[in-house]
Formats: structure tokens, C-alpha cells, sequence
């Protein structure tokens, strides 16, 4: 809840002009280079976390990764405020999200910052990971826009909601910081506030006897590595038990990895920071190899003694390393990348 209450002022520095402002009707902070660039700049579009519940991209951790970000790659940075659960259920965050890169990616808007329009990557952590892979994946098949993204980086993020029985929801049921029960109870605010739903997550009962189909897209037996299988035993998500069915559940915007692989080969240069000790680990491994699979240039770091939403403890008054680690490495990959 600490996410609500850290709200930074938009402050300009030396090197960095930082304005709040609104793209398309939805809020915004804008952080612009100072120095002279005879060259057009990149950008990143950046799409925070926070179980599509709580979060801003004012938050003290995003404000400073934003901010440095702009900084080291002379960038031009978009931190999106999306408007959040349980007052708006999906697909309100994917539709804010992607209205706002959409009206980035006009060329006048571009010229005005001096963007250029082969040199953008879409960002996000955990909730947002999902909104950046899931925008990415609309915008790559649009043909106004399929040109205009370069990169997705995407940090542990959240990619589907079809199986909550995954390795990594077993071994890290309990954390750290963010335990399966309240990853359930958050994450389904973004489907309805009906207690009963998130009851069914909890117990794998929650998905429609139509969606059978769609278990072979996350189906961890058949594409995670043998190592983080370990001697779990794989059993498909019990079907038709839920009294009310939710069309958001066969929706690829809510759950990117359900999307067939014609539609992943469009994808552009991934990045996928996945955490060791983290429930959603297994859903970036998987769209690791999903994308491997079909030829997508993946680049895959896995943090060891890494855990879920550790770059939002790298501030005051944690100021936790393994935050500060896995910024500095995304931020070297843009670099080097974009």
C-alpha cells in the first residue's frame, strides 16, 4: 500500500526536464534530455506494476529508474498512469496503455521530441510487464505502427491468469513480498470485485469449459526447462467448476501468452528479466522459450536471489541492492540495444 502514498513531484534536474502532462486523456510524466543532440533521440515507454490495482508511475522507484533512464540513453522517457482496479475492470489499463503509445507513435508528436521512430521500446514491471507484452503484441499488427517498435522489455512480468498452479506459484506461495494469495486477491480486481472468482484462482477452478484450447500456450510441462520443472507434477486447470465465465480469461490483452505463434514471430528484440523467488517466474521463462521457439531475439537475464517487485524497494527507505542490480541491467541492455 506504500505504492499509493509515494507520490514524487515532477522535478526537473540538471540533466532532465520532467513535466506531468496527459497523452490522448491519460495522464502522463514526460522526461526530456536537456543537453543539445544534433541526432533524433530514443524512447521508452515505461508501464508500471502494481497488480493493475495500485502504483503510479509517480512512485519514488519508477521515477528514478525513468529518470536515469533518460539520462544514460539520452532518451526520451513516458511513464503512463493508467487508470486502475477495481474502479476500472479490464480491458481499461490495456486500452489507457495503448492509447497513449499510440498517440506517442503520431509522426508529429515524434518530430516534436525529436524521437526516433526505429529506436522505441515498451517497458513495464510485473502488471505492466503484461500491458507492455500485450500492447506490443496489438501494435506489431497494426500497419501504422508494426515499424515503429524496436524493443519490449519486459521485467518479471505477469503473463497469464489461465493456470495458478505453476511451479512457481508452489515454491513461492509465501514470498517474499508477494505471496500467491495476494497476487490472486489483487489480480482478479482487474476481472470483477466477486470474491467467489478469486476463490476459484486459489483452488485452479476458475476457467470455462471452453478454454481448453488454450491450455497448450502455458502448458509449463512442455516449455520450461527441465531445471525449474524440478519433480512437480503437471495437471491442467480443472474446467467448468466457476458458475459465472469471464470473457476477459480468453483474452490474449489480459493474458499475453495465450496468443498463437504466427502472431509471436512479429515480435521485436525482447528483453525478460525473470526473479528466482517470484510466483510469476514461470511465466516469463515460458514466454522465453515460446519466443526462442519461433525465432524472436530474446534476451533472457534471471536474477538468482531475485524476488518479485524488487525494484520498488530500491528506494528510501529500503534502498535494497538486488532493486538498484536489476535496474542498472535493464538499463545497460537498453543502452547497448536501443
Amino acid at each position: 500500500m506504500l505504492m499509493n502514498l509515494d507520490i514524487t513531484k515532477p522535478i526537473s534536474d540538471e540533466n532532465i526536464t520532467v513535466t506531468d502532462t496527459t497523452f490522448s486523456g491519460i495522464p502522463v510524466r514526460l522526461y526530456l534530455p536537456k543537453r543539445k543532440s544534433e541526432r533524433q533521440r530514443p524512447a521508452v515507454i515505461f508501464l508500471h506494476g502494481g497488480a493493475f490495482v495500485l502504483g503510479s508511475c509517480k512512485n519514488s522507484p519508477y521515477d528514478l529508474l525513468n529518470r536515469e533512464t533518460a539520462n544514460k540513453l539520452d532518451a526520451v522517457v513516458v511513464g503512463v498512469d493508467f487508470r486502475l482496479s477495481p474502479q476500472y475492470h479490464f480491458p481499461v489499463a490495456f486500452e489507457d496503455s495503448l492509447s497513449v503509445v499510440k498517440f506517442f507513435l503520431q509522426d508529429e508528436v515524434l518530430e516534436r521530441y525529436r524521437v526516433d521512430s526505429t529506436r522505441i521500446c515498451i517497458s513495464g514491471d510485473s502488471s505492466g510487464g503484461a500491458l507492455a507484452a500485450s500492447v506490443t503484441q496489438q501494435l506489431k499488427n497494426d500497419p501504422v505502427f508494426k515499424n515503429k517498435i524496436k524493443a519490449q522489455a519486459l521485467i518479471y512480468p505477469f503473463l497469464q491468469i489461465i493456470d495458478s498452479f505453476m511451479p512457481s506459484h508452489r515454491e513461492n506461495e509465501h514470498g517474499p513480498f508477494l505471496t500467491r494469495d495476494i497476487a490472486i486477491k489483487l489480480g482478479a480486481l482487474y476481472v470483477t470485485k466477486d470474491e467467489a472468482f478469486s476463490q476459484a484462482i486459489r483452488k485452479n477452478k476458475h476457467m470455462p469449459q471452453e478454454s481448453r484450447h488454450l491450455f497448450k500456450f502455458v502448458n509449463w510441462s512442455t516449455f520450461l526447462p527441465d531445471k525449474y520443472k524440478k519433480n512437480h507434477i503437471y495437471k491442467e486447470p480443472i474446467l467448468g467448476r466457476f458458475n459465472l465465465s469471464y470473457p476477459a480469461l480468453l483474452d490474449s490483452r489480459l493474458s499475453p501468452l495465450l496468443v498463437n505463434d504466427s502472431q509471436l514471430q512479429k515480435l521485436p528484440l525482447t528483453y525478460i528479466l525473470t526473479c528466482q523467488h517470484d510466483i510469476l517466474r514461470d511465466d516469463g521463462l515460458i514466454y522465453v522459450t515460446r519466443l526462442q521457439n519461433v525465432g524472436v531475439n530474446v534476451v533472457h537475464v534471471h536474477i538468482e536471489n531475485g524476488f518479485h517487485g524488487a525494484l520498488t524497494v530500491m528506494t528510501s527507505p529500503f534502498n535494497l541492492l538486488i532493486g538498484i542490480r536489476i535496474k542498472d541491467k535493464y538499463i545497460t541492455w537498453l543502452e547497448e540495444n536501443l
